[in-house]
């Protein structure tokens, strides 16, 4: 653990650099090293570039259903039954649930969209609505939105004042042929240099409990710190109808820990966000991973329905955390009024579109 230690002190001085991590190191953190000593370390470079505050983020689906793509664990893959379908919303409605989610305590404000990729109009639309979002509520904005490799695009999101870009690697380069056939790794990574590229900040995660090996997280982690992704989502897989993840793992709340702080020690400055699967997974230990993440989603997930607003806020209190806000508090969900005891419930078309105009 002394070579962990030098990471640690490393990361926090300004100007430094800590030494890569090694594969091995990696896989001592997953497994053998003692987990006291390694939530330790993670929790002082959480601390040291985050004190005590953590940030929440709201998802809106702006673009639901109809994907060509195959990914094996989303639920709403091309041969996926039973989710809402609708094209991408009107401006105005987008702009409402902006609204409602400053209004519920959001720090970003993440739009998302299903497809492979997006069009140069629909582009054009993304950056006219986040224009408005930056200028009317002063939110940060991420857009996921598929595979955008196209220097043109990228810059158009830059010009209209993007903050991120959202694409995740999900599980190693090795690993992603079993997961996924309709795109390839490759297309991922060149999407995130592409956005990097032209000036935009980079949000990029991991799904863990995808059949994968430790050592397949461990690559995940490496790859992202050599990207320079400043936020990390880190998903536990939760296996929705219609899924097609074969052998998919299942962790205690020790090994999600384990994965959150190998994310956080290999990437000591990045937003680490414990995102889906985390009331299934950490149960009654969500607090001790604020220790080593300083961000999760409120009003649930993707397509997956998750604790209200009012509860995550109280959480947080309880573990001892103050939420960073953009103003305003969290008091309740902005599609919601209750927590959804069943960790696979599916969101209806209700919560995934609260302020439609029938």
């Amino acid at each position: 653990m002394d070579r962990f230690e030098v990471w640690t002190e490393m990361g926090m001085k300004e100007g430094q650099t800590p030494p890569a991590p090694t594969s091995e190191e990696g896989l001592s953190i997953l497994a053998d090293a003692p987990l006291d000593r390694v939530l330790d370390l993670a929790e002082r470079a959480r601390k040291h570039f985050f004190g005590n505050r953590v940030r929440a983020h709201i998802l809106n689906n702006i673009k639901n259903g109809n994907c060509p793509e195959d990914c094996g664990y989303c639920a709403q893959r091309r041969t996926a039954e039973g989710i809402p379908q609708y094209t991408l919303k009107p401006a105005e409605e987008i702009l409402e649930e902006a609204r409602a989610a400053k209004k519920n305590g959001a720090y970003r404000y993440c739009l998302v969209t299903a497809g492979r990729g997006p069009s140069r109009r629909q582009i054009e639309s993304f950056s006219k609505v986040i224009r408005q979002i930056k200028d009317e509520l002063g939110l940060e904005v991420c857009l996921s939105a598929g595979i955008l490799t196209d220097p043109e695009s990228a810059k158009m999101l830059q010009e209209a004042g993007l903050d991120r870009y959202n694409h995740n690697l999900n599980t190693s380069e090795e690993h992603y042929g079993d997961i996924c056939q309709s795109h390839t790794y490759g297309d991922r990574v060149g999407t995130l240099e592409n956005l990097h590229g032209h000036g935009v900040h980079l949000c990029s995660g991991v799904i863990a409990g995808m059949g994968e090996t430790d050592r397949d997280l461990v690559q995940v982690a490496s790859e992202l710190r050599r990207l320079n992704v400043v936020s990390i989502p880190v998903n536990f897989f939760l296996p929705v109808p219609g899924h097609a993840i074969e052998n998919p793992r299942t962790f205690s709340e020790e090994q999600c820990l384990r994965i959150l702080a190998l994310f956080r020690l290999f990437n000591p400055s990045a937003e680490v966000r414990i995102a889906a699967g985390r009331e299934y997974y950490l149960k009654t230990r969500q607090g001790d991973a604020l220790k080593v993440a300083n961000s999760l989603f409120i009003s649930g997930y993707l397509n997956v329905k998750g604790s209200n607003a009012a509860e995550t806020a109280q959480m947080i209190a309880d573990a001892g955390f103050e939420m960073e806000l953009s103003e305003g508090e969290a008091h309740g969900s902005m599609v919601a009024s209750e927590s959804n005891p069943d960790a696979f419930a599916l969101k209806d078309i209700s919560d995934l579109r609260p302020f439609a105009r029938s």
